[in-house]
């Protein structure tokens, strides 16, 4: 993917010195200011900025001198958007389903679509109860499922079930149900 990057973004991220820990984190924090946040179409991964690429990119490159946990904890929302977008990158990504997990409690509506859309991280780490509570949250959070990479292959009773509470509630609510969760309650098995 670092292909996707402009040349000078690219340069950027090469220029940084993998050997001093304090220079990782410095470049990863002012990412931004570096090379900008234009976005980048990402083949099946939707659009990333300028600087969230450069970040996964760097993160690549500098681990395991940094962790993505060291940089979501340091980080402010684009750098913790940067990290989720990297996971299925990294060597060993199921050693950070904890992380991804956690991330999934975000009330950043932004961090939330960096674990939970276009890309295949939950579908192919998250146990089915993690996966279910990110696919509801989704829906009530407004987000598109179709966003959710590889939902199909995950649909389970317990997630249809759950959905159909959603619904039922938004209904005894007055409010309106998602027409894509539809979709969900329908092709679980039974």
């Amino acid at each position: 993917m670092q292909e996707l990057l402009p040349a000078s973004a690219q340069s950027w991220v090469l220029g940084v010195p993998l050997d001093d820990k304090v220079a990782i984190l410095a470049a990863f924090s002012g990412a931004a200011r570096a090379v900008g946040k234009a976005p980048i179409g990402v083949p099946d991964r939707g659009t990333w900025g300028t600087d969230e690429l450069a970040r996964a990119m760097l993160l690549l490159r500098a681990q395991p001198r940094v962790t993505p946990e060291e940089l979501w904890a340091r980080g402010d929302n684009r750098e913790r958007q940067a990290v989720l977008k990297a996971l299925p990158l990294l060597r060993d990504p199921e050693r950070y389903l904890p992380l991804a997990i956690e991330s999934c409690r975000s009330n950043v509506l932004t961090v939330f679509e960096a674990i939970a859309c276009e890309t295949p991280y939950p579908a192919r780490y998250f146990p089915d109860l993690n996966f279910n509570q990110l696919v509801l949250k989704a829906a009530f959070s407004g987000v598109a499922l179709a966003r959710i990479t590889n939902l199909g292959s995950r649909l389970n009773a317990e997630l249809a079930r759950m959905a159909g509470d959603f619904a039922a509630e938004r209904r005894a609510a007055g409010r309106p149900v998602p027409d894509d969760l539809a979709l969900v309650m329908k092709a679980a098995p039974p």
